[in-house]
């Protein structure tokens, strides 16, 4: 290689400070690639999508996924081609409860819209240049007549038509491709025993397949972001029940998060573990979703992804993991692994999937009616949320419930955190005698007390 070559390489380094962040990206996400490998995901994405030129991005991070061993079920959507070719015949599309009315004039735009989207996307699932994502990918999609359909008839006088619903999934031979390591791509089509054909609605039929192979993931690229009205945040985590609350609740959201929405509960409920809304304008929503622990998008799941309770024994590592670094910095006392085992009845911790964000422990203080808050640590990605607060008024209750007069905390860096919440200052001479024989003088630990409010 020349001198000139090498001086151009280096050139186009990363800075030291990138180049630190992307290996710490890459170690965090390293739990991921491990628990994705081999799982099933199902992933559905509307006709807009497949219309933006931003999705050979998505497309990129699809070959990503499938590289890394992420068994995937890709299902299109058609309602803008379908649209585009109706009004070309003098056609204005016609919808009832935010389902197409598919007559044969209908019947026939939803069949080219199909054929054309299909092998579009297959086309750039096919790419392999040098030097571009897809190098070396070599991906096989297959398409095929997984799913059976029958007509959804008549709803309030209206004939649908060619509308169908969907009445069986293959999932053998969906299953059998997806083992044979191939990508499975499906159109919103289904077909009758007689031959029929059937225009469905693309988000039911990812839900039917998702529930049929037991996907470990649903995941659908939306329109919009499923924002709370309230505050226009980004809704981050919602339950199956809180959803369906929140669908009732706000009747007057657009069809293109009404059916994600429909769709992820549904899919919760009939057995897959999580789905996810994810915004397709955002670049890199997929691996953002998957590969970081706070994702990009909404988590819809049966049971909630961020849980406060009693700690077992089989959270010590992580709450060690947790409380390590602030034992580090002197903010906490050290504690072993027996300490813990000795005293992990009086711990409470939140966590938040799979990792412990906080930790707390509430002793009784011998020969008292006192107790003391010990261990009082929330992650560092974590604090600018209410989940101390959250953490303190549980070890509270706690300490209600357990009849005591009195709660101290003996700290040496985050006193007025505890001020803000009540406590006041205390001497040595205020400590239960039980409490005042272990003080450490060395350490000029500050005490503070707060009365229990019966």
């Amino acid at each position: 290689m020349s001198s000139q070559a090498l001086t151009e390489m280096n050139s186009q380094q990363r800075p030291p400070d990138q180049q630190q962040g992307f290996v710490s990206w890459f170690r965090n996400s390293s739990p991921y690639i491990h628990a994705h490998r081999k799982r099933t995901f199902v992933i559905s994405f509307g006709g807009e999508a497949v219309l933006d030129p931003a999705f050979a991005n998505h497309v990129h991070d699809l070959a990503l996924l499938s590289s890394l061993g992420v068994r995937l079920v890709l299902v299109h959507g058609i309602r803008p081609q379908i649209d585009e070719r109706l009004r070309k015949r003098g056609i204005t599309p016609g919808f009832y409860r935010h389902l197409r009315i598919t007559d044969d004039a209908a019947l026939q735009c939803v069949k080219e819209a199909a054929g054309l989207v299909r092998v579009e996307i297959e086309a750039l699932l096919s790419m392999g240049l040098a030097n571009s994502p897809m190098a070396g990918a070599k991906m096989r999609v297959i398409s095929g007549n997984f799913v059976t359909a029958r007509p959804i008839g008549v709803i309030d006088g209206i004939d649908y038509c060619h509308t169908g619903e969907i009445r069986r999934v293959d999932q053998g031979a969906i299953q059998q491709q997806l083992e044979r390591h191939n990508v499975v791509l499906v159109s919103p089509i289904g077909y009758s025993p007689s031959g029929e054909i059937f225009n469905l609605c693309a988000e039911q039929v990812a839900t039917d397949i998702a529930i049929a192979l037991q996907a470990e993931k649903l995941l659908l690229l939306t329109e919009q972001k499923l924002l709370d009205p309230d505050n226009g945040q980004l809704l981050q985590q919602l339950t199956t029940a809180q959803a369906e609350q929140f669908l009732e609740q706000h009747n007057h959201l657009a069809a293109s998060i009404i059916h994600p929405l429909q769709a992820a509960i549904r899919s919760c409920l009939g057995g897959v573990l999580r789905a996810h809304l994810l915004d397709r304008t955002q670049d890199g929503a997929l691996l953002l979703e998957l590969f970081t622990r706070d994702g990009s998008g909404t988590l819809i799941s049966s049971t909630p992804f961020e849980t406060l309770r009693q700690a077992t024994l089989n959270d010590i590592p992580g709450i060690l993991e947790l409380i390590t670094p602030l034992e580090e910095q002197g903010k906490l006392i050290k504690r072993s692994h027996e300490h813990l085992e000795m005293e992990i009845d009086d711990y409470t911790i939140i966590e938040r999937d799979g990792l412990i964000i906080g930790c707390a422990a509430l002793h009784d203080i011998p020969d008292s009616d006192a107790g003391i808050i010990a261990c009082f640590a929330i992650h560092n990605d974590y604090q600018n949320a209410s989940r101390g607060k959250q953490l303190f008024a549980t070890i509270r209750s706690q300490a209600r419930q357990r009849r005591l007069k009195k709660l101290f905390v003996l700290s040496t860096q985050t006193m007025h955190w505890f001020v803000e919440r009540g406590f006041q200052p205390a001497g040595l001479d205020d400590l239960p005698s039980a409490l005042r024989r272990q003080y450490d003088h060395k350490r000029n630990t500050r005490i503070l007390c707060l009365p229990v409010e019966p």
